[in-house]
């Protein structure tokens, strides 16, 4: 299990890694995450849905994804209430304070993701475990699924990683183990320094003093990279994507909306050498953009609303009728219609409002959720993507467009050579020629090499593996 000292100290990155090292190694890994609270999403071969992380860690293990590696997916709606998939099916929203009081649901989700891992463990070895936030919130420890109550089940090796990058790192790390019962403690058999910047030799003497002041030997310290692309699991990466506007790109502004889900849609895209790709609510940097996305939403008619206060709406309509390309994906294609209606309150108490007009289609919500993975025909080619959403729109059409403005619920419509190629098409400069792309898939499993071969480099595997046969 690889458990962290907080969020966002890259639990995640080295599940995945460790997976494809499994996987080059020889055995048969597979992810899992008891319980996982994001808005980024994937639709697995079955048609369900479960955590995009996994998805990746599994292809990193080079498997396809399955629910049993993310049984519990909460995707926040609100500040206080998600919407619970269990098993890759919504079974309704969740107040936050009701969902973590023991005894006041008619599941037993412990039961439901221990379940799930019995499963997953007959049919691959080794299991990567992923953990959740810090495992020191000891307030609650009694009702945790996902940290070590569920290294105790699995009778895992718990290898807890601590951010150098966000300081404090001796604190957390030594908090985080001495929080523990005596019990717990046992459990934790290394640690790995994660995101470090600068001279490795500096931190030799703290390597040495963690070893002696948690007795736990410290595995590895990874270096910070930059030319790795491993597809992000939080939203907190977006707040270092706002840049500025760049001469001799094509400019493509992303709407940063408050619920924003599935941003992995644009990783692609930001990778093309061709294009600046930021993200933004600023009306100004929207009027001036050459392409202006409406990413998904997991709160269609709330971020709708909101964009018709700060101005974002009108901004993107004004920049349509300037000839600027407008693309809405999942919400965002619900968003640029004449109505996004909720008769029912699916998403809360807004009950209908306008859209922003640019697509001829009308969206009703509705309990029932597509989630489904597909394959479309995109200028004569074959593409492939999924769908998640809720709410259904009076259309067959799979992706629509219109005098340039083109919308789609289909997630990973970017990832397709042809689609960028159209887009970029009109946007052409003289610096600024077609390239030649190499496929998503293959871009992915290169990517996947390189971070074990960057983890290899810098954590003792050997050393794990010791720890993994010994127990």
């Amino acid at each position: 299990m690889l458990a962290g000292t907080g969020s966002d100290v890259g639990k995640s990155i080295l599940a995945a890694a460790f997976c494809r090292i499994f996987k080059q190694d020889g055995y048969n890994p597979a992810p899992f995450k008891a319980q996982n609270m994001a808005l980024n999403s994937y639709a697995t071969p079955e048609g369900l849905e479960i955590g995009r992380a996994q998805a990746v860690q599994a292809e990193a293990a080079g498997i396809p994804c399955h629910t049993d590696m993310n049984p519990l997916l909460l995707k926040p709606s609100s500040d206080h209430t998600s919407q619970v998939v269990l098993n890759g099916k919504p079974i309704g929203n969740k107040d936050a304070y009701d969902y973590w009081r023991r005894g006041t649901s008619e599941i037993d989700f412990r039961k439901e993701v221990c379940d799930a891992f019995d499963r997953l463990v007959t049919k691959y070895n080794p299991i990567v475990l992923e953990g959740a936030g810090s495992i020191a919130e000891i307030n609650l420890k009694d009702r945790d699924l996902v940290n070590l109550s569920m290294a105790r089940h699995a009778n895992a090796d718990v290898i807890l990683v601590g951010d150098i990058d966000r300081g404090g790192v001796f604190a957390s790390v030594y908090g985080s183990i001495a929080l523990q019962t005596p019990k717990d403690r046992k459990l934790i058999k290394g640690i790995i320094i994660n995101k470090f910047r600068g001279d490795m030799r500096l931190f030799e003497e703290g390597r040495k003093m963690l070893e002696e002041i948690c007795g736990v030997p410290v595995l590895g310290v990874v270096p910070y990279y930059k030319d790795i692309y491993i597809e992000e699991e939080d939203s907190v990466s977006l707040e270092k994507k706002q840049r500025e506007l760049a001469e001799g790109k094509v400019n493509v502004a992303v709407v940063l909306l408050r619920h924003i889900s599935n941003f992995t849609d644009f990783d692609t895209l930001e990778r093309d050498p061709r294009v600046n790709l930021f993200y933004t609510n600023n009306v100004a940097d929207i009027s001036r953009a050459d392409i202006i996305i409406l990413p998904g939403t997991k709160a269609t008619l709330d971020d709708l609303l909101e964009l018709r206060r700060n101005g974002c709406a009108q901004a993107i309509q004004h920049a349509h009728r300037d000839g600027k390309t407008v693309v809405g994906i999942c919400g965002g294609y619900q968003m640029l219609g004449q109505v996004v209606s909720d008769p029912n309150g699916i998403e809360g108490t807004i009950a209908s409002l306008p859209g922003l007009g640019l697509l001829p289609i009308h969206t009703t919500m509705t309990h029932e959720k597509t989630t489904r993975q597909v394959t479309f025909q995109f200028e004569g080619q074959t593409c492939q993507g999924y769908e998640i959403h809720q709410g259904v729109s009076n259309t067959n059409e799979t992706i629509m467009q219109t005098d340039h403005c083109i919308g789609t619920y289909i997630h990973g419509f970017l990832d397709n050579v042809p689609v960028i190629e159209h887009l970029l098409k009109q946007h052409q400069t003289a610096n600024n020629h077609p390239q030649i792309a190499i496929s998503h898939a293959a871009f992915k499993e290169e990517q996947y090499d390189k971070l074990a071969a960057h983890v290899r480099k810098y954590v003792d595997v050997d050393k794990l593996y010791q720890i993994l046969i010994h127990d």
